[in-house]
């Protein structure tokens, strides 16, 4: 799910709202039959600028501080203990 939302939603973000957009300008009265280009170039050079800019977020600000040692999960008397960073 974290996946997911770090990756997926931040590329399709963009696009969505363009969808929203050319839902609401057919409401308000562009007939069905004329024809709207879609910018499809922008639309993935948007989403692939916000999965940019997530995981650069994810890389300055997430995580264990430099020096830290990852411990696995491990599995302690049949109850699974997550994994955690420490000395």
């Amino acid at each position: 799910m974290r996946a997911f939302l770090e990756t997926i939603v931040p590329f399709l973000l963009p696009t969505l709202v363009y969808f929203l957009y050319i839902y609401a300008r057919r409401r308000a009265g562009l007939a069905r039959g004329q024809s709207i280009d879609v910018p499809w170039a922008w639309l993935a050079g948007a989403g692939v600028a916000l999965v940019a800019v997530t995981f650069a977020a994810i890389a300055l600000f997430g995580g264990a501080p430099p020096g830290e040692t990852y411990h696995p999960a491990q599995i302690i008397n049949g109850q699974v203990q997550p994994g955690h960073f420490g000395n």
